[in-house]
């Protein structure tokens, strides 16, 4: 049987879309020879639906849609949508996959696993498949699974979340092949850890496991694609790309495929997927064109170059805001990488402005001394000439800051925050760095007295980061850590060997900002624990570690 692994980038209720793209697909596999169409989860409305899917009429037009689509369709296809549950208990709706043929529907499957960790909330909304099913095809038996279906193998993890295994269940019944239909989230280093995991299925059952992701982003998620077909002995027989749309072929009988080349770098994975995050955000939610703050610093710097990439120079405004304690050098900066993307550069000097801020308060302040109101005021002043132009031009802002600012609170709510996507939230200050390397391996558009110099705000004379922060690699090694790793301020303390009482001070800070990031714009997800969907803390609380 040949098989077309159909990977495409649906958005979140276009349905006609989604069925569009859906038939265009199918009629490319049927021109390659394809048996078979492999799509998606829940490709037919868009992954992930939320609480679009409580919607009554929601789900009813899912099951109209599949219908319209069976009536179209060319060749059989398996394809990811919103379906009834089998019985009247619990939720009226499961989380499905049907086998559609030239104006009828074959068979339906439903998932078993339904995850509620990180940002999978799925409980919430569907009922669990009771049982698997095996169908029969051309000379196959197929074994339908969900993406979490396949993601509880006993061979290949020490600790399973679920007490049943839907692999083993259809394995048990006779299934000859494994289908998995996913919408699989990208964070770094899970391309590897998908690609061992359906390797040890295909090796241990003795059978070819063909797995399709969503590409795309969605909101805060990116989906990466890299969709693949592994032979019984565990041979890469077919392999789509990263981070694009593509269609590719594995032919069972032969156990042969496309491959096509495969992102092996890791920073350039990640540089992709907040190139194609922020394409998607910025399309899906009805722009074309975005602006962004330059600052003459490497977060503003790194944040031009992903928007040039995502929409095109001639969509992004830079506005470069020099006040009273700007560097020259910051503004030459922010001028030079301005000429070598192509993008245009407004100059709007906020020295009087500021001017006048502060004579208004001079009655209020009168007695106290400077202090951090006055640097915030810079930044606010900043943020509404932003949201002006974002206001008066269909603009969308993109907010600048890195994790590591946003973790320990080193940003002002409605100042450098301002904006409707925070494209380098989940990117620790490190990392950006790594990631500037990488753009300027490609093509130096970074000047590199953005590199080299010192991280500062520049919100009053010779201000550094540092003057605050902990040196950027020390705290950075805390918070993620911390953040990610869930480990506690003594276990940090051991294993970085850093002093306890600076690993608290840090994880105090983490903790007293929660009140800012809830005010924060989206940000797109690449680390296993992003300050966004996936990480929920209360506001009011007295605990502390």
């Amino acid at each position: 049987m040949k098989i077309a692994l159909a990977q495409f980038n649906p958005t979140v209720g276009d349905f006609e879309g989604n069925r569009a793209r859906i038939l265009e697909l199918a009629r490319e596999a049927q021109s390659g020879g394809a048996d078979l169409a492999l799509f998606s989860e829940l490709c037919l409305c868009g992954y992930p639906p939320q609480d679009l899917i409580e919607r009554p009429s929601f789900a009813v037009r899912n099951q109209h849609e599949l219908l319209c689509l069976a009536r179209e369709i060319p060749l059989p296809s398996l394809v990811g949508f919103v379906g009834k549950a089998q019985d009247n208990t619990g939720k009226p709706v499961a989380n499905s996959a049907a086998l559609i043929a030239p104006g009828k529907i074959l068979f339906e499957q439903r998932k078993m696993l339904l995850p509620t960790y990180d940002v999978f909330d799925e409980t919430r909304y569907f009922q669990p498949a009771h049982t698997q099913y095996v169908f029969p095809f051309h000379a196959e038996k197929l074994g339908v699974t969900i993406c979490e279906d396949s993601w509880n193998d006993k061979t290949f993890w020490p600790e399973r979340l679920y007490e049943r295994d839907p692999v083993a269940e259809l394995v048990g019944k006779g299934s000859s092949i494994i289908l998995n239909l996913s919408s699989s989230p990208y964070t770094m280093g899970k391309r590897g850890l998908r690609h061992d995991m359906l390797r040890t299925i295909a090796l241990e059952r003795g059978i070819p496991v063909v797995y399709v992701n969503q590409v795309g982003g969605n909101d805060s998620l990116v989906f990466d694609g890299s969709s693949i077909a592994f032979t019984p002995d565990g041979r890469v027989a077919a392999l789509a790309r990263s981070f694009d749309e593509d269609l590719i072929f594995f032919d069972t009988a032969t156990g042969k495929g496309d491959i096509h080349p495969e992102i092996e770098d890791e920073f350039e994975a990640a540089y992709c997927a907040l190139v194609i995050g922020t394409r998607d955000y910025v399309r899906k939610c009805g722009f074309r064109k975005v602006v962004v703050g330059l600052s003459g610093g490497i977060d503003s710097a790194l944040v031009a170059v992903i928007a040039a990439e995502a929409l095109g120079t001639e969509n992004v405004l830079g506005v470069a805001m020099p006040g009273p304690y700007s560097s020259e050098g910051a503004l030459r900066d922010a001028q030079q990488l301005a000429k070598n993307l192509g993008i245009e550069l407004l100059t709007l000097p906020i020295n009087d402005t500021f001017a006048t801020y502060r004579e208004i308060l001079t009655a209020p302040f009168a007695g106290l001394p400077e202090d951090v109101t006055e640097e915030n005021l810079q930044a606010r002043i900043r943020g509404n000439l932003l949201m002006a132009l974002s206001n008066k031009f269909g603009s969308l802002v993109l907010s600048t800051g890195n994790k590591s600012e946003l973790a320990v609170g080193y940003c002002t709510l409605y100042g450098d925050m301002a904006g409707g996507l925070a494209v380098i939230s989940d990117v620790p200050k490190t990392m950006v760095y790594d990631l500037a390397a990488f753009v300027n391996r490609r093509k130096p558009v970074i000047p590199q007295a953005i590199i080299t110099k010192a991280p500062s705000a520049e919100l009053r004379p010779n201000q550094t980061d540092q003057d605050t922060l902990q040196p950027y690699e020390d705290l950075d090694r805390i918070l993620k850590a911390y953040v990610e790793d869930l480990q506690s301020p003594e276990q940090i303390a051991e294993e970085c060997l850093l002093p306890l009482e600076l690993v608290r001070s840090v994880t105090l800070q983490v903790d007293r900002s929660e009140y800012k990031r809830k005010q924060a714009p989206p940000g797109l997800k690449i680390t296993s624990k992003a300050f966004s969907v996936g990480r929920r803390f209360p506001l009011a609380q007295k605990f502390s570690v």
